[in-house]
């Protein structure tokens, strides 16, 4: 038992030397993954000027562009903090005149605060435009780089079928990017312009103050004071606010992701609004909606906690603050050994100082939502980087272009992302013009041999020949259908001034849209205003206005009556005589339209020729 203490003592010890280890590795770990993610704007290639000006071209790098508009604004900064000295100064001179009741000297100090406070405004302003122009150009360039990461490559896709421990990319593009972009610069930027604000205060807060005698150490004289009093009020204020505050970024990274859960699945409701409708689901939905918010409402209780212990503390730290000086300093003033502006500049200096070294203090809730920024962007960088990686070396398909217009399968194996094998052994040619139709149990992997001919498919190996050069366009059971005019979703991915107005009119026509036709500058949402049946039209428009070399339908006429899917079928044969076709249909109407029949045997896991006798 004696051994108990010192023994409990030294574990204590290990246990917070191992915390301390921990904090620091985290906050190197933080620090690169700012750097990660700043640095390359600051040192990017891209041109951020290129344009004509009085007949001379001039181009200029986007990072030299940053790098001109960072160095105005510090410089601007710089100038900010000497006004903040000057009118400290002055502030010692207007409270003497007005102690002195000196008239001459008020008015004289008076007008030259107005003029210092006139250029301190017009600098002011002109310092937050150019730092929201910072702001939008860094954003601008690196929304830029997530979205040629996420679409590059199709990465986008491989992340919809693998969970790599990040969701809802919209918000990490849209949101978090913008937020970081301002809280970096409004961090970086508050932390220089305090760092010179306390070298240039501390001077003159040393130099006001006095030493101060402490009579119980023998009369211990100590040389600038209140500079050692700012500090110790400073210290105190910034241990109190880390320990009270800290759970305060864990808190804001759950909301910011149950917030954008909640967005995601109101979405979801209003691009199924007509399948949830026909079901009667609102219950259900209204359901699933109020659990999403209940996690926003739980996380929200701890953030209030939280907070308002944080507020507690940085009010009263606050409004201490503001009378702490002048109640410390106020002996001398009484003494007769100091001025009422004396005192007065020597408040302001302590209160710059002591604000410079409170920054944490006040800048802690932002600090942490900085922080939850920095990890969600982070998470969904590594994330796209695992899944790019995986795409460019995990994919057992080997794919090759040929010269000819056929595509060949030789040895493929298909299989689901958790290694169950679907399909095996394949051998498969397909020549041009040839018209195939792919058949067999629902499950059995017709859809996904269709992803493996697209090349969307990773999972399974095998030699893939596609023909090089050759117009691919597929048509899923729901086809995509994008927000704006309705020549551009006619016409995409093409755009509309790649084809004549009387075409795009003359296609919808033909698939029975003639409606359509005068309205193709309206813009809308034409996945909710149209029916199925008049998706799968447009889709078959489409078709027939970019004329593909290979055309894959997915039960592209699942939504259309037999007279309908025949006329379609019809003219795809007449319009697009020499495009491949690989038809996926349960209908038995579709397969007259075909030459061959591909049969799934989900038992065998194999795949077999029939061809298709003329008529049906």
């Amino acid at each position: 038992m004696a051994q108990a203490g010192p023994a409990g003592a030294a574990s204590a010890s290990v246990v917070k030397a191992r915390r301390i280890t921990q904090q620091l590795s985290e906050a190197r770990s933080f620090i690169g993954k700012i750097w990660r993610l700043a640095a390359p704007y600051w040192w990017c290639d891209d041109l951020g000027i290129d344009r004509t000006i009085l007949g001379v071209r001039v181009q200029l790098p986007e990072r030299w562009i940053a790098r001109g508009l960072l160095a105005v604004i510090i410089g601007m900064a710089v100038f900010l903090v000497w006004l903040s000295k000057e009118l400290n100064a002055w502030n010692a001179r207007f409270f003497n005149a007005l102690q002195e009741k000196n008239e001459p000297a008020f008015w004289a100090e008076l007008q030259f605060w107005a003029i210092l406070v006139f250029i301190f405004i017009v600098v002011a302003v002109y310092r937050l435009w150019l730092r929201q122009m910072l702001i939008i150009r860094w954003r601008r360039w690196l929304t830029q780089v997530y979205f040629r990461n996420w679409l590059g490559n199709r990465v986008y896709y491989r992340m919809e079928l693998v969970n790599y421990g990040t969701d809802n990319p919209e918000q990490r593009i849209e949101q978090d990017v913008n937020l970081f972009c301002q809280q970096t610069l409004a961090i970086s930027l508050g932390l220089l312009s305090e760092i010179m604000t306390l070298v240039t205060f501390s001077v003159i807060l040393w130099n006001l103050s006095a030493n101060f005698e402490l009579p119980l150490f023998g009369g211990l004289n100590i040389p600038g004071y209140m500079m050692w009093v700012a500090i110790v009020y400073a210290i105190i204020g910034s241990w109190a606010t880390y320990k009270i505050g800290r759970p305060l970024v864990r808190i804001n990274f759950n909301l910011e992701r149950y917030n954008a859960d909640l967005r995601y699945r109101m979405v979801r409701v209003r691009e199924n609004a007509e399948s949830i409708a026909l079901y009667g689901g609102e219950p259900d939905e209204r359901r699933r909606l109020h659990e999403a918010f209940g996690r926003i409402y739980d996380t929200w209780w701890d953030y209030m906690k939280y907070n308002k212990r944080l507020t507690w503390l940085t009010v009263f730290y606050s409004q201490v603050a503001s009378i702490f000086p002048i109640v410390v300093a106020a002996p001398r003033y009484f003494a007769g050994e100091v001025g009422l502006g004396v005192l007065t500049q020597t408040a302001g200096a302590f209160g710059q100082v002591q604000g410079s070294l409170s920054w944490f203090v006040d800048s802690f809730t932002t600090l942490a939502d900085w922080k939850a920024t920095v990890d969600r962007l982070t998470t969904f960088g590594e994330a796209m980087d695992k899944a790019r990686r995986q795409i460019e070396t995990e994919s057992g398909f080997d794919l090759h272009a040929r010269p000819d217009a056929t595509l060949a399968l030789d040895d493929v194996e298909v299989a689901l992302p958790d290694g169950r094998v679907l399909l095996s052994d394949i051998d498969l040619a397909v020549g041009r013009g040839e018209r195939i139709v792919l058949q067999g149990p629902s499950g059995s992997g017709k859809t996904t041999l269709f992803r493996v001919l697209a090349g969307l498919w990773p999972f399974g190996h095998g030699r893939i020949q596609v023909p090089e050069g050759a117009r691919v366009l597929f048509l899923p059971q729901r086809p995509y259908i994008p927000i704006g005019t309705l020549a551009e979703a006619l016409c995409y991915p093409d755009k509309p001034e790649q084809h004549p107005t009387e075409r795009l009119a003359a296609v919808l026509h033909e698939v029975g849209l003639s409606h359509l036709a005068d309205r193709l500058t309206e813009e809308g949402n034409w996945a909710l205003a149209l029916s199925p049946g008049e998706q799968q039209r447009l889709a078959f428009a489409r078709a027939l206005l970019l004329e593909p070399d290979w055309l894959f339908l997915d039960e592209a006429t699942s939504a259309l009556d037999a007279a309908m899917e025949a006329r379609l079928y019809g003219l795809l044969r007449e319009r697009l005589p020499d495009a491949t076709v690989v038809s996926i249909a349960h209908k038995e109407t579709v397969v007259p339209f075909h030459d061959t029949r591909l049969v799934i045997d989900p038992i065998g896991k194999t795949l077999r020729a029939i061809p298709i006798a003329a008529g049906g």
